[in-house]
């Protein structure tokens, strides 16, 4: 079913147009406090223990969880469902609240017609797929706040984004009238909708896919960069995301292929985020994207994902280029999470919002008086030359602090040295860094979710490669070992999320490969075999329990879960890899460490499937794209053993080495790609589809081989 036909049906049925500005905003105010006593109105939500969900808690709307009893009672009042989806730093999900949800006349219109159920996309992003697949294949466009009308049996007939109040109510009223009046013909576009839902996005098993050639990796890359911003980076136009999935791509491709022009993309757009107002030039990590294309105004809330994956970008882009400013952001990001958004027991926060005193960016912007009372006329003038405060200027004559110019420009205006310009710089924003905190905080969103810190222990360990900060990997092992405890379900699989020590919801794919991924990654730099142990056991699970047999792809969902209307496919890379992408990433590297050739052909499969997409859309295929730059380059095992095989593994991690694996011990292992490689003393074998070079000692000879 096309989207127009399903557009024609529902404007049929209600009589209205689909309109909002949803798109997904930031930000919550902060949680309400618990105390049932002191609001007039408490619903269900109170037992909840999502932050987004608690923050409905003291609706007049007698929101439901999601769960059978709300469909229950559905069918009992024979009503239609309101399912509501947002986030706890979604602003326009609490501009509708406000205006909507807040007003005591719309939610009784509400309670009156409808069964309502709020939802967490974050706790439940099986529930989101569903319900935005279908709002898109209505309007051509999604967003939160999701609002979506279904059956009692959960079949979705209308939905949309943000709607003002006016329209808002028109609609419920519309809507329950169609409903009451006209049931066929409501039913009649519920199986039209489901189709089409079921059928969005479906994944065909392809059996006659060529792995890709170095003429198509090229190809690719010459229509990706048509969208390139040639002056301020990233892609030519706003609003402007990080996509650090697809700037790891660009950067793996323009060093295997020394493109050159590539290259200087990248390092141009992480030049300018690093410098502009997306990075939190005084506390450190990202806002989630920019609104503007010279990476200046943020939206400011802070996701865990975007900081845990920039990190590692940055990292591998310092051992690609030597840049101090990329070591710096990696630290300064790393210092913000530890500060804000990691718990005593090694979990990392979800999200920090952009609002408070209900006003976006307010923790962050500064006016030109505030910032000489805090800095005092000295540092004020160095502030002045560092922070490029006429480029900041922002609106109600407040600043984004951003550079526009390099730390020797500065210095060499100012007369000093760049290591005296440093100390300078970190006593000020040491300032700034003390007299914000004194300011009313953002609201955070303290739920752990298993995929998320997943992407963040994958960040330490990449950070550590580059940097060689021990208490980066230390934290690293602490955080996958709260996973592998707190989040281990008995019968062997994963939950979903934690939050005051307490796990719940089932795992869904992404937990897995992020996972996985975050497994392999430890291996890689440790040499601690448990590590991928603990990958094979999580990976026979996932396949037993998500694996699609019949199009060699995974579901989203575990076959133990109860059913929604449709099981999705995850496939396309967005803000954060698809689940799909990053399990195909793990089954190759495993495949190889346990040389399971089985591992590796599933992957072979799942890429074959996506390669006609890939053409068609390379931007929304970056993470499959660096799987794929195996097909047309070699990947090198590099095997290191003997005593000093970690110090050896560690001078590795000043250098950029895009296609290879890493595995050894100090003594003998049972990975079939070990046997044969302990001699006695430290060594180092590199090798090429299990076929090695002659054994060297030193880091340098070994790099001479793989050029």
């Amino acid at each position: 079913m096309s989207s127009i036909h399903v557009l024609c049906a529902v404007a049929v049925l209600t009589g209205l147009s689909i309109s909002g500005c949803g798109g997904r905003h930031g930000v919550a105010a902060e949680p309400p406090m618990q105390d049932t006593n002191a609001h007039k109105h408490t619903n269900r939500l109170i037992q909840e223990s999502s932050p987004y969900l608690l923050q409905h808690a003291h609706n007049p709307v007698d929101w439901f969880p999601w769960g059978q009893e709300a469909f229950d009672s559905a069918r009992s009042a024979n009503k239609l469902v309101l399912v509501s989806i947002g986030y706890s730093s979604c602003h326009w999900c609490h501009v509708m609240e406000r205006e909507s949800f807040e007003n005591d006349s719309i939610a009784a219109l509400m309670n009156d017609r409808f069964i309502c159920i709020k939802v967490d996309r974050e706790e439940r992003p099986d529930v989101d797929q569903v319900y935005m697949t279908a709002v898109q294949l209505l309007t051509g466009r999604g967003g939160w706040p999701l609002n979506c009308f279904v059956m009692p049996d959960g079949r979705p007939v209308y939905g949309g984004t943000y709607f003002p109040p006016k329209q808002w109510r028109q609609l419920l009223e519309d809507l329950s009238t169609t409903w009451q009046q006209e049931p066929d013909r409501v039913k009649a576009y519920a199986d039209q909708l489901q189709r089409g839902v079921a059928e969005a996005d479906l994944v065909r098993l392809r059996t006659d896919a060529a792995p890709y050639t170095r003429q198509e990796m090229d190809a690719l890359v010459d229509k990706w960069s048509d969208d390139f911003d040639h002056e301020h980076g990233g892609p030519d136009r706003a609003p402007k995301f990080p996509m650090p999935n697809n700037l790891q791509f660009l950067l793996r491709y323009g060093t295997l292929t020394q493109d050159g022009a590539v290259l200087a993309h990248v390092r141009r757009t992480l030049d300018k985020m690093a410098m502009g107002g997306i990075f939190d030039q005084v506390g450190g990590g990202f806002a989630r994207y920019s609104t503007d294309i010279l990476w200046k105004v943020p939206h400011f809330e802070k996701m865990l994902y975007d900081n845990a994956q920039l990190v590692s970008l940055y990292s591998q882009a310092h051992q690609a280029f030597q840049n101090p400013l990329y070591a710096d952001v990696v630290r300064r990001t790393l210092a913000f999470v530890h500060r804000e958004m990691m718990g005593a027991d090694a979990a990392f926060f979800s999200a920090l919002d952009a609002d408070s005193e209900g006003e976006e960016g307010r923790y962050y912007v500064w006016s030109h008086d505030e910032l000489e009372r805090t800095l005092g006329e000295e540092d004020m003038h160095i502030a002045e030359a560092w922070y490029d405060m006429r480029a900041g200027a922002w609106e109600k004559d407040k600043i984004i602090l951003l550079r526009t110019r390099s730390a020797a420009d500065v210095a060499r205006e100012r007369g000093i040295s760049e290591s005296d310009l440093r100390v300078a710089m970190d006593r000020i924003d040491g300032k700034l860094l003390e007299r914000r905190g004194q300011r009313v905080r953002p609201g955070l969103d303290d739920k752990a979710l298993t995929s998320w810190n997943a992407l963040m222990i994958t960040a330490l360990v990449d950070a550590f490669d580059a940097l060689g900060d021990d208490d980066d990997l230390t934290t690293a092992r602490q955080a996958m070992q709260r996973i592998l405890q707190q989040c281990r379900r008995d019968d062997g699989g994963l939950w979903h999320s934690a939050k005051g020590g307490q796990a719940g919801i089932n795992g869904y794919l992404e937990d897995y490969s992020f996972t996985l991924e975050a497994l392999v990654a430890l291996y890689q730099v440790t040499f601690e075999e448990r590590w991928i142990d603990e990958a094979r056991e999580l990976l026979a699970y996932a396949i037993t329990h998500f694996h699609d047999g019949s199009s060699g792809m995974f579901l989203f969902t575990s076959d133990l879960d109860p059913p929604l209307i449709a099981r999705k496919m995850e496939v396309t890379d967005n803000v954060i890899p698809a689940s799909n992408s990053a399990m195909a990433r793990a089954l190759f590297t495993l495949g190889h460490l346990f040389d399971r050739p089985e591992w590796i052909a599933m992957s072979d499969q799942m890429l074959a499937n996506v390669k006609d997409r890939m053409s068609e859309y390379p931007q929304g295929y970056g993470n499959w794209a660096q799987l794929a730059l195996g097909d047309v380059f070699p990947l090198h095992e590099i095997a290191i053993t003997g005593p000093d095989c970690i110090v050896l593994r560690q001078e590795f991690g000043r250098h950029y080495i895009p296609e290879r694996i890493f595995l050894g011990g100090p003594g003998p292992s049972a990975l079939p790609l070990l046997e044969g490689k302990f001699l006695g003393n430290t060594t180092i074998f590199v090798c090429e589809n299990k076929v090695c070079q002659l054994p060297v000692s030193t880091v340098n000879e070994a790099l001479e081989q793989l050029r």
